[in-house]
C-alpha cells in the first residue's frame, strides 16, 4: 500500500469522529461512539504497541489540554471532563496518536 494511502485510511477514523461532533450532543453517547469507531479500527488492523501509544497520546494530551485551558489559552463550550474539556476529547487524541503513527511509519518505509 502506497504512504499515502496508508495515511488516508488511517486518518479516515480522525475524521469520522470529527465529523459526528456537532451531531452528537451528548459527550457520554459520543465517547461510547468514539470507542466502538476505535475498536472496529483496531479489529480491522491491530499493529503492535497500538494501545501503548494510544495510552501515551490519552494521558499526554489530556493533561496538555488541561493545562492550556487552566492557562486561558483554549476554551470549550462543551466541558464535561474536569469541568474543563469534553470526556471525548483525550479518546479522540487517543486515537488520532495511533494514526500519527502509523502514518510517520509509512512515509518512513517509502522513503
Amino acid at each position: 500500500m502506497s504512504a499515502a494511502k496508508t495515511i488516508v485510511v488511517n486518518a479516515l477514523p480522525v475524521a469520522l469522529m470529527v465529523a459526528l461532533i456537532p451531531f452528537i450532543a451528548n459527550d457520554v453517547w459520543l465517547s461510547g461512539v468514539y470507542v466502538a469507531i476505535i475498536a472496529i479500527s483496531l479489529f480491522i488492523k491491530h499493529e503492535r504497541h497500538d494501545l501503548t501509544v494510544f495510552w501515551f497520546g490519552f494521558f499526554v494530551l489530556m493533561a496538555s489540554e488541561y493545562f492550556f485551558i487552566s492557562t486561558g489559552v483554549e476554551t470549550f463550550i462543551r466541558n464535561s471532563l474536569f469541568g474543563v474539556m469534553p470526556l471525548w476529547l483525550p479518546i479522540l487524541w487517543g486515537y488520532g496518536f495511533i494514526a500519527i503513527r502509523r502514518g510517520v511509519e509509512a512515509l518512513t518505509i517509502d522513503s
